[in-house]
């Protein structure tokens, strides 16, 4: 799988605000924005690792515009936590595949 690791980004420090959390990972297309951590943070970390890929796979799958409209649809009905897309990429980071 193709991907791209942007340290300090701008968008996962939105994210990181909005989420009200110290250090996030949010994904756009293919590359994994990072704010308050690293490359090496994220890649060491195998689980927190398999969910980002989870979400560039769905970024595949459905294609940018269409799987960001499904997200934000699915996370103002149910939430962050029960919203389907981090269901799905919570149960990757087990799957020894999908590293």
């Amino acid at each position: 799988m193709v991907y791209r690791i942007k340290e300090n980004s701008l968008l996962a420090r939105i994210a990181a605000w909005k989420l009200n959390s110290k250090r996030v990972a949010i994904v756009f297309g293919k590359t994994i924005h990072l704010c308050r951590t690293s490359k090496e943070e994220l890649l060491n970390d195998t689980r927190w690792f398999r969910h980002e890929l989870k979400h560039i796979e769905q970024y595949q799958r459905y294609g940018s515009a269409r799987f960001i409209f499904l997200y934000l649809r699915e996370w103002m009905k149910k939430g962050y936590e029960n919203n389907k897309y981090e269901v799905e990429a919570r149960e990757a980071e087990e799957d020894q595949s999908n590293h």
